[in-house]
């Protein structure tokens, strides 16, 4: 099962879901307690400037709900889902 998760409102997500035709589902956590818990809202820096926000990781959580691998910080969105793929094909 795949899951996505932004602070994000449900309208928001409804809305994003239509446009982008996104084939899983998006959880909401506006106070940010999931993402933090995965490292997946804090501080990060953009030209040199220091903000709070959303960080782009993946998060391979196993049934046991250990986490089997985490990818802390996703640099190129557009290649990732096969590094992903391969990862839970090897089952690393």
């Amino acid at each position: 099962m795949v899951l996505g998760v932004s602070p994000d409102s449900e309208a928001s997500h409804r809305k994003f879901i239509e446009q982008v035709n996104i084939p899983y589902t998006l959880l909401c956590d506006p106070e940010k307690k999931m993402m933090t818990t995965y490292d997946a809202f804090g501080e990060k820096k953009m030209y040199g400037k220091v903000s709070m926000g959303v960080i782009r990781s993946t998060v391979w959580v196993g049934p046991d709900g250990k986490v089997k691998k985490h990818w802390q910080k996703v640099a190129k969105a557009a290649d990732h889902p096969a590094k992903v793929l391969e990862a839970l094909q090897a089952k690393v």
